[in-house]
């Protein structure tokens, strides 16, 4: 079955810098549309980033932009966030998801349109 495992979460000072990762199994990785989504208590869960199937397009939510950078390793089955300037309001649990319904060039803002889903990782930064 298909498993997508985030690591990388923990506690940071605001204006440092974390690294996500995601992992996954039981899908062709490199046709998958990746995504990044996170959530906060009380919040909806907000579009953070999506990467294309080769890494050759990336899209970010306008809170991130310019401070995170997704990427993926597809020999690896792996997708990054790489999170730099972090903020007290980023804090939240971190998921990665999964579109195998697109194309090569598809990068998915709504999380309708992903079918898997990791278990997320916690994201804390401290003020």
């Amino acid at each position: 079955q298909v498993q997508l495992v985030e690591s990388g979460g923990g506690l940071v000072q605001a204006r440092g810098s974390l690294r996500l990762s995601c992992a996954a199994s039981g899908l062709t990785f490199s046709k998958n549309t990746m995504g990044w989504f996170r959530q906060a208590p009380g919040k909806e869960r907000e579009f953070v980033a999506t990467i294309s199937w080769s890494g050759s397009l990336s899209n970010y939510g306008d809170s991130v932009r310019g401070r995170f950078t997704v990427s993926r390793d597809n020999a690896k089955n792996t997708v990054y966030l790489q999170m730099n300037s972090l903020k007290s309001e980023d804090t939240a649990v971190y998921y990665c998801a999964a579109d195998p319904s697109g194309n090569p060039y598809t990068q998915s803002t709504l999380p309708n349109r992903y079918t898997f889903w990791g278990q997320g990782t916690q994201v804390t930064v401290s003020s």
